[in-house]
C-alpha cells in the first residue's frame, strides 16, 4: 500500500530560500556558542551531583537560602523528576571526601525538612576536562571516517557535501542546547553522535539515487537531483516521522534524566532531514556535479 504518493516537487527551486534560512540559523548557533557558550554538566567540568528527596514538595528558594548559609553559594539547584526531588550541582571541592559533603549537605537541608540523599556523584575536573577533549576528538573523527568513506564509495564532491551537511546538523544541534540551556552532558554527545549516523544515512540514500538517476536519465543536474529526492522522498518522511513519534513518546515520559538526550536527538532528526533534502543536495550542486563524474569518458581506443 502507498501511504505517499510519488512527488514531483522542484526543490532546486527554492535553493536560494533554504541557503538564507541555514545561514541564519548557523549564524544564531555560532553567536550563542561564542557569547553564551554550553551548559556543559558535571561530566565535562567536574565537581560533585547530588540527588535530594523529600517527602513533600522542595522549596528550591529555601534550599538554596540554605545552603549558602552552609557555604555552598556556588550550588545549582533543580528539580529533578518530581517537585520532590531535587538535584544539588556544586563546583570541585578537591579538599573534602565524597562523605563529608554529603554530611554537610544533608545537615544544611534537615534543618527546615527531612531531606534523604539518594546519590552523590564526583567528578575530578582533570577527568571532565578530559571527557570533553575526547568528545570533541569524537565528533571530528566520525566527520573525517565519513568523508573517506564517502569519498572512496560514490564520488570526492559526495563527500564534501555530505560532511557539510553533517556539519551543519551538528552545529545548529549545538546552537540549540547553547541558547535553550538545557544541560549538555555525555548522553547528549552521544546523541549527537546518533545524528550524525541518521543524517548520513538518508544523505547517503540521496546520492546512491542521484548516481543512478545520472546513469539513468544523463540530464542537468537540477533536474537529476529534484528527481533523486523526489523518489527518496517517501522513505525520508516516514523514517523520520515514526522516530519523531518515538522520540516524542520518550520526551514526555522518559523523565527528567532523559530530556538532554531526546531533545538532541529530536532537533538532530528534524534538521537532518531537512539537510538531507537541500544541504547535502545543494552542496553538490554548487560544485558542479554532472553525468560526467559519474560516468568516467571512455579512452580513445577502449572498445
Amino acid at each position: 500500500m502507498e501511504i505517499i504518493k510519488q512527488s514531483n516537487l522542484e526543490f532546486m527551486k527554492y535553493r536560494k530560500t533554504a541557503l538564507i534560512i541555514s545561514a541564519l540559523l548557523i549564524v544564531l548557533s555560532i553567536a550563542s556558542l561564542a557569547f553564551r557558550g554550553l551548559n556543559f554538566g558535571i561530566d565535562f567540568t567536574g565537581g560533585t551531583l547530588v540527588e535530594v528527596g523529600y517527602p513533600q514538595n522542595a522549596d528550591l528558594a529555601d534550599i538554596r537560602k540554605r545552603l549558602d548559609g552552609a557555604g555552598f553559594a556556588d550550588a545549582q539547584l533543580q528539580h529533578f523528576g518530581t517537585a520532590k526531588d531535587v538535584l544539588i550541582r556544586l563546583a570541585p571541592r578537591p579538599d573534602v571526601s565524597q562523605s563529608e559533603l554529603s554530611s554537610e549537605i544533608l545537615n544544611a537541608l534537615s534543618q527546615s525538612q527531612r531531606a534523604e540523599v539518594r546519590r552523590i556523584e564526583f567528578v575530578g575536573p582533570q577527568i571532565g576536562e578530559e571527557l570533553r577533549e575526547d568528545g570533541g576528538f569524537a565528533v571530528l573523527y566520525a566527520l573525517l571516517g565519513i568523508l573517506i568513506y564517502v569519498a572512496f564509495r560514490f564520488e570526492y564532491r559526495f563527500a564534501i557535501g555530505a560532511v557539510i551537511a553533517l556539519a551543519h546538523d551538528v552545529l545548529i544541534t549545538l546552537g540549540f542546547f547553547s541558547i535553550s540551556g538545557i544541560e549538555f552532558n555525555l548522553p547528549v554527545l552521544a546523541a549527537i553522535l546518533a545524528v550524525i549516523g541518521y543524517s548520513l544515512n538518508d544523505t547517503i540514500v540521496i546520492y546512491d539515487r542521484v548516481r543512478e538517476s545520472f546513469i539513468k536519465f544523463k540530464d542537468t543536474a537540477e533536474k537529476v537531483i529534484n528527481k533523486s529526492v523526489n523518489l527518496t522522498l517517501a522513505r525520508t518522511l516516514i523514517t523520520s516521522l515514526t522516530t519523531l513519534l518515538v522520540l516524542i513518546a520518550l520526551l514526555i515520559f522518559g523523565g527528567e534524566i532523559l530530556t538532554g538526550f531526546t531533545a538532541a536527538l529530536i532537533v538532530g532528526v528534524i534538521v537532518g532531514t531537512y539537510s538531507s533534502i537541500y544541504i547535502a543536495s545543494l552542496s553538490i550542486l554548487m560544485m558542479g556535479i554532472n553525468y560526467k563524474h559519474i560516468i568516467p569518458a571512455k579512452k580513445e581506443g577502449v572498445t
